[in-house]
């Protein structure tokens, strides 16, 4: 598990201009990403108020574990990660060091540049992208369309379920996302299936789980060490298209409706630097089956789950045009996952499964119990049958061409220093 040390001290001063008490980036967070900046080469970052901190060119103010793993940032983190917690915590701390001495400042300021200057990309070369299913409110509401009486499948509390998703089409926060086209069910009256642009074009609330640290083919990760393997946490929009999915999913589940788009945040916000606001796994509901043995760590049920808040917004073209801010659809907690995050990572690799630095796991639509913390439009307009009132004057049952998607994601706790996660965004357009 991750720990707390002088990293999470709130009182901590940080030289750099306007890091102090920022919002997403104070120096107790110090999240990873990749950048080009002023049109150079990929690099590692770090971020630190609006500012981002070249990491291979300050490798050589560091010592250790913390200089190998800043020299690794070349191109993607994966090299990094792959080294595991121990390297990505000495980093931390050595540059929450150079970022709070006074003495060190002359030395590294030269490697700071705005963070308008830099262009963010993708933080991991993804070799694989595996969407779980981890949310049992979202779950629950969207099996209610399908099964009223049954809306939960009887394996959901027992294995977390996942399918593996398309890792070559995940992007970074800020392009556009192209509505797809697809069949779909005939129309009434039709024998033959539809084919066209998507009329029920969806965004899903949920965080990515990054690898870190990997496993060899055929040798399972053990609950007990599932965390090790994470290096960290950014949001994810995993777009989803209903009616092609209501077509296609079964007998293998979503494949064109899920494999077109999925928009990841910049930064990956470490485990270490989440460290005070873990918390306790909620409680399973009376007469829900235990995990078995593989699954269950007293350890990880104590302190797996992670007190972030998540929340998404909506603005239209005209919303833009009229010069209004973006509107909040729901805001929840990542508490709403029925599995913790090394669960997934155990279950993963159980079967032998060999999981690699870079690997991004879904944990699937967040939704808390009410109706303001649910994580989709599917939930939000009951399937499309209640239409969502905008400020604009406008209404919403699923996505519109120039309608953007906003997520965003945060940590604060009395006696902590506030961390985010910055953003992720992505705007609808016709093919």
């Amino acid at each position: 598990m991750s720990m707390i040390d002088f990293t999470h001290d709130p009182a901590a001063r940080c030289w750099v201009p306007g890091a102090q008490g920022h919002c997403d980036f104070p120096v107790q967070n110090l999240p990873l990403g990749m950048a080009s900046i002023d049109g150079g080469a990929s690099l590692g970052v770090t971020r630190i108020g609006d500012h981002v901190l070249s990491l291979p060119t300050i490798a050589g103010l560091m010592t250790g574990k913390a200089q190998e793993a800043a020299r690794d940032a070349m191109g993607s983190l994966n090299d990094l990660a792959a080294r595991g917690g121990d390297a990505m915590r000495d980093l931390r701390r050595q540059l929450f060091t150079l970022l709070t001495q006074e003495d060190h400042r002359e030395r590294v300021e030269p490697h700071l540049h705005p963070v308008a200057d830099a262009v963010m990309e993708l933080p991991f070369r993804i070799g694989d992208y595996t969407d779980f299913y981890t949310g049992i409110h979202h779950a629950e509401n969207i099996g209610r369309f399908f099964r009223p009486e049954n809306p939960l499948l009887p394996n959901y509390k027992h294995v977390p379920i996942g399918y593996h998703g398309r890792a070559s089409s995940v992007r970074v926060s800020g392009g556009d996302v192209i509505r797809p086209y697809g069949q779909t069910r005939p129309a009434e009256g039709e024998d033959m299936p539809g084919y066209g642009p998507s009329a029920r074009l969806d965004y899903e609330l949920e965080m990515g789980v990054w690898v870190g640290e990997g496993n060899a083919l055929g040798q399972p990760v053990p609950i007990a060490g599932a965390g090790r393997h994470i290096a960290g946490i950014s949001i994810l929009n995993d777009w989803s298209v209903r009616d092609l999915q209501a077509w296609e999913y079964q007998p293998l589940g979503p494949f064109l409706a899920k494999n077109f788009h999925s928009t990841v945040s910049p930064w990956v916000v470490t485990m270490d630097a989440l460290a005070p606001f873990r918390t306790a796994q909620p409680a399973r509901a009376e007469g829900d089956p235990k995990p078995l043995p593989y699954l269950w760590d007293d350890a990880d049920q104590g302190e797996g789950a992670l007190a972030v808040t998540m929340e998404v917004l909506i603005s239209t073209a005209a919303m833009r045009d009229a010069g209004h801010a973006p509107h909040r659809l729901s805001s929840g907690s990542m508490t709403a996952m029925y599995w913790t995050a090394a669960q997934m990572v155990a279950h993963h690799a159980s079967n032998g499964c060999d999981l690699n630095p870079g690997d991004l796991l879904g944990t699937g639509t967040l939704s808390g119990k009410n109706e303001t913390s649910w994580g989709s439009l599917m939930e939000l307009s009951a399937n499309g049958t209640k239409p969502i009132a905008l400020p604009s004057g406008e209404t919403r049952t699923f996505l519109e061409d120039g309608d953007e998607i906003v997520m965003r994601a945060f940590a604060e706790k009395e006696g902590c220093a506030r961390i985010g996660f910055g953003e992720c965004r992505g705007v609808i357009v016709g093919r």
